[in-house]
């Protein structure tokens, strides 16, 4: 498996293949909601084995806010989430981000949790889906 940063329009059939599987069809996201303007901005992580695309998030470095972290369903439970999260905090390090956050879906949160996450928000709604907000000190944390 190799891990790639990219930009959106670099790599757009890749990272909306696996998104709209995820979000989409699984999860039932309405397209509206799942598409917006901030992947044009956003650095992105790709996972690829071979050359098949199997998982993806998106950095927004004026925020400091990860998002879009989706990984194809055979790939599950097997560290690719890791490497996508692994591979956006060392974007962020790099780019002098002290601190990184996201909304996880709750049944997400003991991954997130496993990398050193913290929740920091009581419970919400976001795309009918249940969240909290989770962020991650990215200096006092081991990488």
């Amino acid at each position: 498996m190799r891990v790639v940063i990219t930009e959106y329009a670099s790599n757009e059939l890749d990272i909306r293949t696996i998104r709209d599987q995820v979000f989409i069809v699984e999860q039932q996201v309405p397209r509206e909601q799942e598409i917006d303007d901030r992947d044009p901005i956003c650095l992105h992580a790709l996972v690829y084995d071979q050359q098949e695309p199997i998982a993806t998030g998106r950095l927004d470095l004026a925020k400091g806010k990860v998002g879009r972290v989706a990984v194809l369903e055979p790939y599950r439970r097997c560290g690719v989430g890791s490497l996508v999260m692994r591979a956006l905090e060392q974007c962020a390090l790099e780019a002098g981000l002290e601190r990184i956050w996201f909304h996880a879906q709750l049944t997400a949160v003991p991954f997130y949790t496993s990398l050193g996450y913290r929740i920091c928000s009581e419970e919400f709604v976001e795309a009918n889906i249940r969240h909290v907000m989770m962020d991650k000190d990215l200096n006092s944390q081991t990488n």
